[in-house]
């Protein structure tokens, strides 16, 4: 499986004439990245980029070991640290959690496959993959959904950005049973980080000369939680007068975007549904099958889509 990819994409990066890592970066895939809002680090005297890897669970080592041959192939000058944590093959402790933190934050970039959720997970503490979100503050999680040229996608010159807040929200890990049969799940939404996810929304839009941000919400119901999501978004949006601001019901976002997706530009919304909206959109532009499109869940799920479905030329 690992040997089919590592084949397709060794193809890529030498028909790239071995290009450098910023020349990679800039390819039009649909991809995706959690931030800190930190930038990324320069490289060292001997001009080689050290990178955390996390290959994760399931197919998550076999996919390392592709994208370290790909890196090769590429004359890419990137150092991989390795570590291996997954909490299903009792490779992960508290221990071996704060050596992986060290090393990212000292790295400030890593790749990381899925690490698993233990089946009799309950819920009542927080995953490795909740903790390195909260603990690196990884709170913007980018989408760039961008149609690929030369594939029979079903919508073409397609080109939007989804970021989704994702350190609050309903994936807050706060859920108990309060009585037999009642489950209390808790969604949490705070000022300073509806205001800090909108400006984040707002420069991206600024930098990348993209000329509209629609909030995306659920406040006609939701009228405290999503409603001050909304009211932190109008508030942000008033320090940006050249782009402009819309809002968007979930419901009707979800519609809109398989109807006439080139609306949008760029959208930015709470935890679910980002996790939501992110999917539809993959599916707007095939990218699933295409292995392209990746997000901090579900990147290795994409591999395997990729891996047994080719896509229409």
């Amino acid at each position: 499986m690992a040997a089919a990819l590592r084949g397709t994409l060794v193809t890529l990066v030498k028909g790239l004439g071995g290009a450098r890592m910023h020349q990679l970066a800039s390819r039009p895939l649909s991809v995706s990245a959690s931030l800190c809002g930190q930038e990324t680090p320069p490289p060292r005297a001997d001009s080689t980029f050290k990178v955390t890897m996390v290959p994760g669970d399931g197919v998550g080592p076999e996919l390392m070991t592709a994208v370290k041959d790909v890196f090769k192939a590429g004359d890419i000058p990137v150092e991989f640290e390795e570590f291996h944590l997954s909490e299903v093959q009792n490779m992960a402790n508290e221990e071996k959690l704060e050596q992986v933190l060290t090393s990212m934050r000292n790295n400030r970039v890593a790749i990381k496959g899925k690490i698993h959720t233990p089946m009799e997970y309950k819920g009542e503490l927080a995953s490795y993959e909740m903790k390195l979100r909260r603990k690196l503050d990884l709170f913007a999680n980018v989408v760039h959904v961008n149609s690929l040229q030369g594939y029979n996608t079903r919508h073409n010159n397609l080109d939007l950005v989804i970021i989704r807040e994702q350190t609050e929200g309903e994936y807050s890990s706060l859920e108990h049973e309060s009585t037999a049969g009642v489950i209390e799940c808790m969604k949490i939404i705070t000022r300073e980080k509806s205001r800090r996810i909108a400006k984040f929304a707002f420069d991206y839009a600024t930098k990348k000369g993209r000329n509209k941000v629609t909030a995306v919400h659920k406040a006609n119901i939701m009228k405290l939680g999503d409603g001050l999501f909304l009211q932190s978004c109008a508030e942000v949006a008033e320090l940006y007068p050249k782009i402009k601001y819309e809002t968007i019901i979930i419901d009707n976002c979800c519609m809109q975007l398989v109807q006439n997706p080139y609306q949008f530009d760029v959208l930015v919304m709470p935890n679910l549904y980002g996790n939501i909206i992110d999917n539809l959109a993959a599916g707007l532009v095939r990218t699933r099958d295409l292995g392209g499109y990746c997000t901090t869940g579900d990147f290795v799920h994409a591999v395997v889509a990729n891996l047994r479905h080719r896509p229409a030329q």
